[in-house]
């Protein structure tokens, strides 16, 4: 028998027990007078363990086995002992509520201060949000943690940590990653699992790292982080085959670097890593660099936004400076800029401050005193402490009690900010990964059906209509159907070259019609739960969406139009 039915059986028997004495008690009252006095409440309800003089007397020739000497209390008492014990009584103090805050300044002063702030009027820097990708072992989260302890933003007591429990656990190699890969089992595995959220600062830009894993197998996690960047840091292994294995097909370099294009990044840092296990050869260094260029051509990047640098993330040469004895060699031959240098010339898109609010949910926790938090990136618009929010889908509302950015208390919060809401007035049920945060007054629109301008990736079997498919858009992922092919385009101007095609073939440019469907294939059928979407015309971020098939993924593009 498990520990569930013995704890029933347990349950029972006190029942039963329960039951019979109060029956006898009953008895006992018919047959005896009343003496007109009752056990006051106070007396059933106080501990076991304090009695009163009278109950110590008599107990004093009591066993002292631990039991306790049931008390002629009557029924009602019995009860409100029972019901006290298991703390079922309701409690006379009520929760004192805190009103919820009000809000400080109106929409237009409110719009007038972001722009101050955005244009780095005050000496202020600009804000800019990183995610670091590449194939897996490419060294990202190790060139993430000793980047942070060179900037002063680990300190040396954490460093010693790191070190002695990564060499007690065998994996001395892994003590820098290990200030980004924090849970157990992504310690135990050597790998990033899910997204690692840190933040830097350089002279001129206070930069929002979002460390994503680059196994195959997380690439919905890497999906979520890249959907919050406003650029990337590429980072590939120097080491002769690794940098192969990663921009061969089925590597997670060509993958990871399709994927942000498509999410709407266009700024990308190459950081050419482990180059001291090459001997800092500059041939390596130019090979790689030179099979890069043609690819992030191809894929969108405009050459002007895209830069490379060579680095030593276990050394720390050419992070912040190029001058240390380790640096020798690389020295010789490079002179330009350190991978903070590339960081602080990174500028942040225009940001859509004046639309309305758009924030997707992409984390939900129980914060110790502040109500229940959400994390996300603002896609649109500004939000304050004391806004009511409305929460989509669904019917539920909540007020901003506090809004955290980069662990500092803001009164607001505008668009491009990776933020923590704290809301208060809502049930944490109605909150999830996915859901989006707007304003009641202008809600986001759901969508079940919608059409899509879609580019096709390198793909071995082609998309017909009625294919199934995994759509991502922000940190959703929802079972999905092509129901149908409306047109193939021209790539160049988007012109109608052929409508109703029959196949979708790669690297082909296509207009679709998509419809989420039920989230089983079997059994009854089930109404498809909608999705809030927006146009890409209205709101670009909220716009942009992912199709992936038998865990490749096949296209991405643009929602043109909502049908129902």
């Amino acid at each position: 028998m498990g520990s569930n039915g013995i704890f029933l059986l347990i349950v029972t028997s006190a029942a039963k027990e329960r039951e019979k004495a109060e029956k006898a008690a009953q008895k006992k009252v018919a047959k005896t007078p009343s003496s007109g006095y009752t056990t006051p409440v106070s007396q059933a309800m106080s501990p076991v363990n304090t009695p009163s003089r009278a109950s110590k007397k008599v107990g004093m020739g009591a066993k002292k086995s631990g039991a306790v000497t049931p008390r002629d209390t009557g029924d009602l008492d019995a009860r409100l002992l029972d019901m006290a014990a298991l703390n079922l009584l309701p409690n006379k103090e009520e929760p004192i509520d805190e009103p919820p805050p009000k809000i400080a300044l109106e929409r237009g002063k409110l719009l007038q201060d972001v722009r101050k702030v955005l244009e780095g009027q005050g000496g202020g820097k600009k804000a800019v949000s990183l995610v670091v990708i590449g194939h897996v072992d490419a060294g990202k989260s190790t060139l993430m943690g000793r980047l942070l302890y060179e900037l002063g933003r680990v300190d040396e007591k954490a460093r010693v940590a790191n070190e002695r429990g990564s060499s007690k656990a065998g994996k001395s190699s892994f003590s820098w990653a290990w200030e980004l890969d924090g849970t157990v089992e992504e310690r135990e595995r050597g790998i990033t699992m899910d997204i690692a959220l840190q933040s830097l600062s350089t002279p001129h830009r206070q930069v929002t790292i979002l460390d994503a894993p680059g196994h195959k197998d997380f690439i919905p996690n890497m999906i979520s982080g890249a959907a919050q960047a406003d650029c990337a840091l590429l980072v590939v292994d120097a080491i002769t085959g690794e940098f192969e294995a990663g921009f061969d097909r089925g590597g997670q370099t060509r993958e990871h670097l399709l994927l942000v294009r498509s999410l709407g990044v266009s700024q990308v840092i190459v950081a050419v890593n482990k180059l001291d296990q090459v001997n800092w050869d500059p041939s390596r260094f130019e090979e790689i660099c030179g099979l890069l260029r043609v690819f992030l051509v191809q894929s969108g990047f405009p050459s002007s936004k895209t830069s490379f640098v060579p680095v030593s993330a276990m050394l720390g040469v050419n992070l912040v400076n190029c001058t240390d004895a380790n640096a020798l060699a690389l020295s010789k031959w490079y002179k330009g800029p350190t991978l903070v240098d590339l960081l602080d010339k990174l500028e942040p898109p225009t940001r859509e401050i004046v639309s309305p609010l758009r924030l997707p949910i992409s984390n939900v926790f129980k914060g110790q005193n502040s109500g229940t938090g959400v994390t996300g990136r603002i896609c649109g618009g500004v939000v304050q402490v004391g806004e009511r929010l409305r929460v989509l889908p669904g019917d539920e509302s909540a007020i901003v009690r506090l809004i955290d950015v980069e662990e500092q208390s803001v009164p607001w919060a505008a668009a491009g900010t990776n933020v923590t809401l704290y809301l208060t007035s809502i049930d944490p049920i109605h909150l999830s990964i996915g859901s989006v945060l707007c304003p009641p007054s202008d809600v986001v629109p759901l969508a079940t059906v919608f059409t899509a301008r879609i580019i096709v990736f390198d793909i071995q079997l082609p998309i017909t209509t009625g294919a199934s498919i995994e759509l991502f858009h922000h940190s959703r992922d929802v079972p999905a159907t092509i129901s149908k092919l409306i047109a193939t385009l021209d790539r160049a101007s988007g012109v109608v070259t052929k409508k109703n095609p029959r196949v979708l073939t790669r690297g082909t440019s296509a207009e679709v019609e998509i419809s989420l469907r039920a989230g089983t294939l079997s059994g009854p059928a089930l109404s498809a739960r909608p999705i809030p979407l927006e146009p890409f015309s209205v709101n670009k971020d909220m716009g942009r969406i992912l199709v992936r098939r038998g865990g490749e993924t096949i296209s991405a593009g643009i929602v043109v139009d909502i049908i129902s």
